[in-house]
């Protein structure tokens, strides 16, 4: 026995307990320096992280001819030049569409079409566009006067959902840029990843089930939600090219970021729709209503299929995680919702499954 050491005849001194204070005070301090510096970084490292085990079994497939770097590298550049060129498309385009229409009302040259014959058929709100839109046609000084305010407001949101818009494309492809350093570094990330879940969880085999159920809801989740987003878009695309309206491009990718954030994308092709019937022949009209209704509502057929799929965990469990996540925490909480419900779920039905302790009531 240990004379110096603490025992149940005598109680730890003054001196160790302030001794052990101490250090956690320090260790408390340190940990809140460290999430100070971090914290800004956080959204950033999450979505790297998630964005690695997305990619890292392209990267595996690629490293064969490639590589490892030059894999890496790769994976990198083209994420980041995906997430630049839709932000490029959207600013440019709505740069050269104010600079138009600035022009149009400085030199007076900007004109309004007539307002099409079955605009004010439409329930509730067909009168006042159609009177807007007549207002317009025959006096856009006049209707730019009456609707000022409601213009400006529109244009106030346009202008600060672009914004958004850009720096959300930006933070994306910096997170690509770390997401290729992540991949690259790929084993010895798994390794700290199993490492940090057996100290956690007391069990390696324990550790390593919660590493792989993880990448296995990241990339499951992807492909029932972001995999479906696409889906449902190039489905609505289709019609919004085939009935050659203008601004097909901008609609389809609205359709897109409708489908990840789980918004309905009724809400986007509905007014579509109307707008169509009001212009376009009836049967054309017809056939593209009908078209991207049942495309509308495809995520309904999809998303069972393909959300969760070769997980161990209830399809239930993940839904709910997909919605509460994107509720607490918008687009990120879509993978890290489903995440942490997996990993909660899993550890609860393991506890259950142990036999009680003997001896207790």
């Amino acid at each position: 026995m240990n004379p110096d050491g603490p025992t149940s005849d005598n109680p730890p001194s003054r001196s160790t307990l302030l001794d052990a204070a101490l250090r956690l005070g320090l260790l408390a301090l340190l940990i809140f320096a460290c999430g100070r510096i971090i914290l800004p970084f956080a959204g950033i490292l999450l979505w790297s992280v998630i964005l690695a085990v997305l990619l890292y079994p392209l990267h595996a497939r690629l490293v064969v001819w490639l590589g490892n770097r030059w894999s890496a590298l790769l994976v990198g550049l083209v994420g980041v030049v995906v997430m630049l060129v839709p932000m490029f498309a959207v600013v440019t385009w709505l740069a050269s569409s104010l600079y138009a229409l600035a022009l149009g009302l400085q030199d007076q040259s900007l004109t309004a079409p007539p307002a099409p014959p079955g605009l004010a058929d439409i329930p509730l709100v067909g009168h006042k566009l159609t009177d807007a839109w007549t207002l317009a046609a025959s006096n856009l000084p006049a209707a730019l006067a009456e609707y000022r305010e409601v213009l400006s407001g529109f244009g106030a949101w346009l202008v600060s959902f672009a914004g958004g818009l850009a720096a959300s494309e930006l933070s994306f492809a910096l997170s690509f840029a770390i997401a290729a350093v992540i991949v690259a570094y790929g084993e010895t990330a798994a390794e700290f990843a199993h490492r940090l879940l057996e100290h956690v969880t007391g069990s390696r085999a324990r550790g390593s089930r919660l590493v792989a159920l993880t990448a296995a809801t990241i990339r499951g989740v992807a492909l029932g939600i972001v995999g479906v987003a696409v889906i449902q878009s190039l489905l609505i695309g289709v019609g919004f090219f085939a009935i050659g309206l203008s601004a097909a491009g901008i609609l389809t990718l609205g359709t897109l970021l409708l489908g990840i954030v789980q918004v309905p994308a009724t809400l986007l092709t509905l007014p579509v729709i109307a707008y169509v019937l009001a212009t376009e022949a009836t049967t054309p009209a017809i056939i593209f209503s009908v078209w991207t209704l049942v495309a509308g509502l495809s995520d309904n057929v999809l998303k069972p299929l393909l959300l969760g799929r070769r997980l161990d965990v209830p399809m239930p469990v993940i839904l709910v995680g997909v919605i509460g996540g994107m509720i607490a925490d918008g687009l990120l909480g879509l993978f890290v919702g489903p995440v942490l419900l997996a990993v909660g779920y899993v550890l609860f039905v393991e506890w259950l499954r142990q036999p009680p302790v003997e001896g207790r009531p």
